[in-house]
Parts: C-alpha cells; structure tokens; sequence
C-alpha cells in the first residue's frame, strides 16, 4: 500500500514536471506573427470627352454592367448646333468643288461670246471713226486735239474688245487644275469637320468599355458634368489582389512569385492561397525606426500586392486577408 503511494505520488511528481517543462517550453517558442491585408479591385471610371448636362443614368449602384451597355447619355445642344453649321459647310463646298469640275454653264459662256462680240464691233466703230478724223486732220479740218480724243476712245474699245474675248475663252475652257484642287480640298476639309462633330455627338451615349459591377454613381441626371468628369465607377471583382504592408526583415517571405494561404474572416475564415504579384518599396514615412542606433537600422516598409490562385466565391473589396507565418 506503502509503495502504491509512492508511486503516486512520483507520478503526479514527473507529471507535474513535465507540464511545467513544455510550459516554460511553449512560452519561449517564436510565436507566429499576424499580417493583416485589404482586398482591392480595378475600378475603371465614366466619363464623357465633352460637357454637358446629364440626361439619363441607366444603372444603379450594384448593377452588373457588360462592355458596350449603354450607361449615361449627355444632352448637348451646342454639338446639335455644331453639327448643322459643318453640314451645311460641306454642302457650300461640295457645290462649290461640282461647279469647277462642271465649268461654267453653257448661257454663261453665251453670254460671254456676245459680251465679246459686242465689244469687237465697238472697237470696229471706233477704228473708222479714228481713220476718218485722222483723214480730216491731215486735210486741215479739225484740230489735233480732236484726233488724239478719237485715238484715245479707239485704243479703249480695242483694249475692252480683247478683255471680253479673254473673258470668253476662260468661259469656254472652265476652271484650272489648281483651282479644281483647291475647291476638292475645302470639300474635304468641310467631310472631315462634320465627321470630327459626328464623333462629338456619339459621345453623348456613353457606353461601357469594361465588364464589372457599379460602385459609385457620382452625378445624376439634369446635373452639369464637366469634359472628362467621371460620372459612373465600375469595379470588376476578376481582377481583384490583396495589398499587405511587410517591414524589410520579412521580405524574404514574400518575394515576387511566392505562394502563402490567408484567411478572410468576410467569408467565414476560410483559407485560401494567393501569389505575390507586385512588390514596391513606401515612401519614407512607412520607415520603422530603430530603437538601438547602434546596433539597429532603420527598416523601411514594402507594398506587397498578392493575387488568388483560384477565383473566390463572394470576395468583395475592402475585406480583410489574415495571414500568419
């Protein structure tokens, strides 16, 4: 009975011991240390390339939107005006290009063969006139004076019979080459204004170039928007990744390519596996100081992104990414 006790009681001895050992043990052991990230998605923002005042926002917040859906549309007078203005800018100058590449229309070149033919008989006129006062002249009749007037008016007629027989052949041959080019380049120039106006006008619909989810509406409708103002924010959950803030004595463990699993306490805390994607050291304000300057030195801080290896069912932005290593 004696040695049952005994034996008891070194048991309850080594017991004691040992519990006392892994105690002491377990309490000197490295515990794990904590990260805490943050989920983050691309957002891509809305916007239109010109002012104007909302008209229709489509969606809501939460809204699934594809790329090329319709999101807002811009009411915008002033390009509605512009585009009439560049029409009718072209019209002038496609008439204007015809009408050289046409020629002149054949009364006009009538009228200048007769414009011509009335100006030569008046020169034939005047020539008689001239030799007959010239004949009196020389016969002593009338003065110098009156055969240098009938001079005068014989070389102006003669002068104005050729100016109009110019006038005719131009008539008759129409426009020069170089006119004919310069009247097609103002015809394209007006084609491409009134396309550049086009292009203005179909930014009044404005259609989604990303798939995703709408997180912010930041104008409505009969609001101003301003050139390039984001009025909708799209996120796409697809491209999500986790940022973490790691000091410079654990880089090592999360190099670029590196795998480690993280816990999301959103979604129950389940485990997942992520792969360091991205790693960029923070600005000086992120430095962790040294407490001993003799033996420290001042580690500096990292942005670490990491993304998952396999899609997560109901990850959102802004929830936390536990990681213990």
């Amino acid at each position: 009975m004696r040695f049952l006790k005994t034996f008891l009681v070194v048991i309850v001895f080594a017991a004691g011991v040992a519990w006392l050992s892994y105690t002491f043990w377990f309490a000197y052991q490295p515990k794990p240390q904590r990260l805490q990230g943050q989920v983050e998605a691309q957002q891509y923002n809305i916007s239109s390339k010109i002012a104007g005042r909302i008209d229709q926002v489509f969606v809501r917040k939460g809204d699934l939107v594809q790329k090329g859906q319709p999101v807002f549309t811009i009411l915008s007078p002033e390009i509605e005006a512009k585009l009439a203005q560049a029409v009718a800018g072209k019209d002038a100058a496609d008439a204007l290009a015809k009408e050289a590449n046409t020629g002149a229309r054949k009364q006009q070149i009538e009228a200048a063969h007769d414009q011509w033919k009335q100006a030569k008989a008046a020169a034939d006129l005047m020539e008689k006139t001239f030799h007959r006062i010239d004949n009196l002249y020389k016969d002593g009749v009338v003065p110098q004076q009156k055969r240098d007037e009938a001079y005068t008016r014989f070389q102006t007629a003669r002068f104005a019979a050729n100016s109009a027989y110019q006038m005719f052949k131009m008539a008759e041959e129409g426009a020069r080459d170089e006119e004919i080019e310069a009247a097609e380049g103002k015809a394209r120039m007006a084609a491409g204004a009134v396309a550049e106006v086009e292009v203005y006008a179909d930014e009044t619909r404005i259609e989604s170039w990303h798939k995703g989810e709408v997180s912010q509406i930041l104008m409505q409708s009969g609001e101003l928007a301003p050139q390039g103002f984001p009025v909708v924010t799209i996120m796409d959950m697809n491209d999500a990744w986790v940022v973490f803030h790691v000091r410079e004595d654990r880089l090592a463990e999360f190099t670029k390519g590196a795998e480690f699993s993280g816990s999301i306490p959103a979604l129950g805390g389940s485990s997942h596996r992520f792969r360091v994607s991205h790693v960029a050291v923070m600005g000086d304000f992120a430095t962790w100081r040294a407490t001993n300057s003799d033996k420290g030195f001042d580690m500096r801080s990292f942005e670490v992104e990491a993304r998952p290896i396999n899609p997560i069912e109901g990850l959102r932005a802004g929830m936390s990414v536990l990681v213990e290593r």
